[in-house]
This record gives C-alpha cells, structure tokens and sequence, in this order.
C-alpha cells in the first residue's frame, strides 16, 4: 500500500505527505487550476505538494492566473524544499508553451501531459510521493501524440500492472462508480452482466475498505426507468429470475443476481433499486457509495450536486490517486476564469486517503 512504500524516505520526512499533482494539457486550464490551489496556504498546512510538468508553461500561466508565486524547478523529489509560498515544479522541459496555443488540440501538450502522468505514477510506486493529483487531460491531443488511451485511467492501469481498475465521483457525501463509462448509450444494454455488475460491486467495497471503511453500504442502481416496472421495460424476453419486482430482464438476470451474489460474499450491497431514488438516498445517508450502470446515471447526479467540488479516485491501484473532475475547458484557457475547487478537493481527499490507508 501507499503508506507502506512511503516508509522508505528518512523517519524526519514521514510527517506531511508529499503530493505529486501532473500538469494536465498545457493548452487547457490545468496549469491555471493548479497555481490558484498553490495559492492558497491551507494546502501547505496539509501536504508537500509538487507540481510534476514544464516550469515554462506554469511560468506563462502566472499572468492570466493572477497569481504571483515563485516557481522552483528541482530534477528530483529529494531537491525539493516545500518552503512557501516558493511552488516546487520537477521540471520536465517537455513542452515549450510557444508550441501549444492555448485552447487549442496539440500533440505536444498530449504528449507532455501523459509523460508527466507517467513520471508522477513512477515516483508513488517507488516510494518518493505519497499521492498523485491530476490535472485534466486531452484525449484527443493524446491520440495525436500516438497514445491510444482513453483517459488517465487506461494509463494508471497499464504503469501499475494493475487489471482490476474503475474510478470513483466524489461530491461531498456522494460517492459513484460506474460499470460501464465511456460507451455510447446504444450499447450499455448489453454490457450490464452479473461479471460486470459484481465486479464493480466488488471493486467498490475493496476500495473502500482500504480507505478505513469497516462495511461500506452499497446501493446498486437499476439501469431501466422505475426499476424496469416488474419487466415491462427492457430488453425483450420473459423475465426467468424468481423475484419479478426487481424489473426488467437486466435488473432480473444481471444486476439482482449480482447483487445477491455480492452479499454471499459479505458484501452489504443492496439493490437494483430505481436510479430516480437512489442517489436521494445516498445523500440522505443510507449508502456510502452508488454503482451506476453508464456514465450519465452516475455523472449527471454528481454535477448537480456538487459541480464545482466533485473530484475522482481510482479504485484498485496500489497507489492513491485523485483527479478533478472537469476537462481542459479550452474555451476559457488563458482567460483566468478556471476554478480551483475542486483541484483544491483533490488534494484534500489524496491527502486524507494517503492518512486513512
């Protein structure tokens, strides 16, 4: 785990946990996000952190940011001084910001983001940072880079060994996980399995249990409108499983077994219960976590209730690491309208994970 490998830095260096936070898309509002969090003490109250990117694109981001702080370039962990208001930056001098116009898709930017992903990751999984926080990436821009990745948590994945990987929204008391992600609408039907549906219950109750949670409650959510209404909305054919009030064929096959499968393995998992409902009932207290079936069931209660501060984890890595939740915004990069909130709860919450782990 993430504390055990930090014991291997001097006793005199275990106190504040060094929080390693990748650059994001130069062209996009990450490097604004995160000299605006830098700018605020209470996050040298909580951590070390360490901007892992190009000191240049930071430097050029300090006019339109409206923040003034002293930028420190350092080429390892071990150089750096955590003295504020100075922001250390481990340098990679990968991305000149004359390249990359802002607000614009650029293979160099992708390319520079995923390299410092890349260099971040490396740097938890030996032991010299505690956490990683991301700042937004550029999928396109990846790909014009040669990287055929989806999101950071294709590439977290592949750098950790790790097969078993989902990520978390959190906003406030509202936490989701998703079976199914970035997949058309058209084509979740199919996807909702018992495997699906189980595994992610499982990753879920893991994650959680690692983060200090003894018997986390989880709700799983129907995929089809009120639950499937006892099968009559659904994919076509006669529902099989015995307790017809679960829905539809995919509440009846898939999610309820899964379910049930989930709490013989003494998981405290309920559902499928209709997702017009359950995330109501998430924020009033009765689950720790919701498993959602496609990316808007789970995404769109998160943006509402907590747009600004939503931030997200990655579950089953042997690394802690969190990310906002928004994209690059190009159309607002460079003006000095991005919000810092929820790069700020992104490092609140690495922070907290790095100490209750």
């Amino acid at each position: 785990m993430p504390r055990a490998r930090a014991e291997m830095r001097k006793p005199e260096d275990r106190g504040t946990p060094i929080i390693a936070i990748t650059m994001g898309d130069a062209a996009g509002v990450g490097p604004e996000v995160i000299l605006k969090a830098l700018a605020d003490r209470e996050i040298y109250i909580l951590c070390r952190p360490l901007v892992v990117g190009d000191l240049r694109v930071l430097e050029a981001a300090k006019g339109f940011a409206g923040v003034d702080l002293p930028l420190r370039a350092v080429s390892k962990v071990s150089e750096a001084q955590f003295s504020p208001p100075t922001v250390e930056v481990l340098d990679l001098g990968n991305c000149d910001p004359a390249e990359v116009p802002l607000g614009q898709i650029s293979p160099l930017a992708g390319r520079a983001a995923v390299e410092a992903v890349e260099r971040a990751t490396r740097l938890a999984l030996a032991g010299e940072v505690d956490a990683v926080v991301t700042a937004p990436l550029n999928k396109a821009a990846m790909q014009m880079a040669g990287y055929d990745y989806i999101g950071h948590t294709e590439i977290l994945a592949e750098l950790c060994g790790a097969p078993r990987v989902t990520t978390m929204l959190i906003a406030g008391a509202l936490r989701v996980v998703h079976v199914t992600r970035h997949v058309p609408l058209a084509e979740v039907a199919p996807l909702i399995t018992k495997e699906r549906v189980l595994e992610t219950i499982r990753l879920t109750h893991e994650g959680m249990r690692a983060w200090g949670m003894r018997q986390p409650r989880i709700g799983v959510a129907a995929l089809n409108p009120h639950g499937g209404e006892s099968g009559l909305l659904g994919r076509e054919g006669v529902p099989k499983w015995p307790k017809a009030a679960w829905g539809a064929r995919e509440e009846i096959e898939e999610i309820g077994p899964a379910v049930e499968m989930a709490r013989a393995e003494g998981i405290e998992a309920y559902g499928p219960i209709p997702a017009d409902s359950i995330f109501f009932r998430a924020i009033r207290g009765e689950f720790d976590a919701v498993v959602a079936m496609y990316h808007d069931q789970g995404h769109i209660p998160i943006k509402t209730y907590g747009f600004e501060r939503s931030v997200t984890v990655t579950l089953g890595l042997p690394i802690v690491r969190t990310s906002v939740d928004h994209g690059t915004a190009f159309d607002i990069a460079g003006r000095g309208l991005a919000d810092p909130t929820s790069m700020k709860e992104a490092i609140r919450l690495a922070v907290h994970l790095v100490r209750n782990s």
